[in-house]
């Protein structure tokens, strides 16, 4: 068993310390140095997993050889440390040096197509993901950035990267009963179309 790296409840803490907990930092991203921890809710977690089906769907459809990962297990590179995507996309390959031959054994973040982040109302984590993760994708260079809300109302909006700027501009968004239509760009390109109302089905 690995000795937690908890530095006497004291940071700042590197990823080495995150992966070293008994834990191995489950529930956890390492944000500028500090554990911010995560605690997603079932109706959250339900909306992040329908939305990773929807993905997988169209990208099969489309023959996009791409690999969909969620959960908030899946770690990724930021310039703020390691951060923990409701959804993403990557190339397989990328996948495949990351989960399979371990090398990285994490996974660069600016090799992601796309990144998905569920809001959660009122969480610690909403200003997070509505202001902070908004420019640190960006600065990543990720081509699509998705804000999905499921309260008060299913709503998606998606924003696209304008490399002029290296910033994201708003490109679409879609509430329950509305159909939200986004191309996504792959080895081979599809669209993903969904009414955002199925987030919240059972």
């Amino acid at each position: 068993m690995s000795v937690a790296h908890d530095h006497g409840g004291f940071g700042p803490y590197t990823m080495d310390d995150l992966h070293a907990r008994e834990d191995e930092g489950r529930g956890l991203e390492l944000e500028d140095g500090w554990l911010v921890e995560l605690s997603p809710s079932a109706p959250h977690n339900w909306a992040a997993m329908r939305l990773q089906e929807i993905f997988n769907a169209a990208a099969v459809d489309a023959g996009a050889t791409v690999f969909v990962a969620g959960g908030g297990e899946w770690e990724i590179s930021t310039p703020a440390g390691i951060r923990k995507p409701d959804v993403f996309m990557v190339p397989r390959s990328v996948a495949r040096r990351s989960i399979v031959d371990r090398d990285p054994a994490v996974i660069p973040g600016g090799e992601l197509l796309v990144v998905v982040e569920v809001v959660s109302p009122g969480s610690g984590s909403e200003r997070t993901d509505r202001v902070r993760k908004l420019k640190e994708y960006a600065a990543l260079g990720i081509p699509q950035y998705w804000l999905v809300e499921f309260s008060p109302h299913p709503r998606v909006r998606v924003f696209t990267l304008d490399d002029g700027a290296g910033a994201y501009l708003s490109h679409a968004a879609a509430e329950a009963g509305e159909v939200l239509k986004v191309e996504v760009q792959a080895d081979s390109a599809f669209t993903v179309t969904f009414d955002p109302e199925i987030l919240t089905e059972f």
